[in-house]
């Protein structure tokens, strides 16, 4: 199975992983699914990091890059195909970043591990 982490998600995976739901904890510790996290998820937390929403122990891109390596998790980028998508979903969600992680969902054929009831409405299969 193919994992795409909300951004949330990420970050309670590397610094609060008690907050990560059972079932997305099982899916993550099953070996033979492969994690990704978008780009729109690593845009999003030098976002909030600049912003001063979120605190890292070190500089956001560095951070994202040794986080992703201790997890065996790979980054999947932006593009044209879930940006076309996302342009054609209704606004159940205002935020862009959700918003673009469905479409990429959507797209793409991934299970999105997200506590987020926000995406249901858009048919996106949500394991938490």
């Amino acid at each position: 199975m193919r994992l795409l982490l909300d951004t949330c998600t990420f970050v309670w995976l590397c610094q609060e992983p008690g907050r990560i739901g059972a079932a997305a904890r099982a899916a993550l510790d099953d070996a033979v699914n492969d994690v990704f996290l978008s780009h729109v998820s690593v845009w999003e937390i030098m976002d909030k990091a600049s912003a001063g929403k979120l605190q890292l122990p070190d500089a956001p891109m560095r951070w994202v890059h040794d986080q992703l390596a201790a997890r065996r998790v790979d980054d999947w980028p932006i593009d044209l195909a879930s940006l076309g998508r996302m342009s054609e979903l209704p606004l159940h969600h205002r935020d862009p970043f959700d918003r673009l992680l469905a479409a990429q969902a959507l797209v793409h054929g991934f299970r999105l591990l997200s506590p987020d009831p926000a995406f249901g409405p858009y048919g996106v299969s949500v394991i938490w």
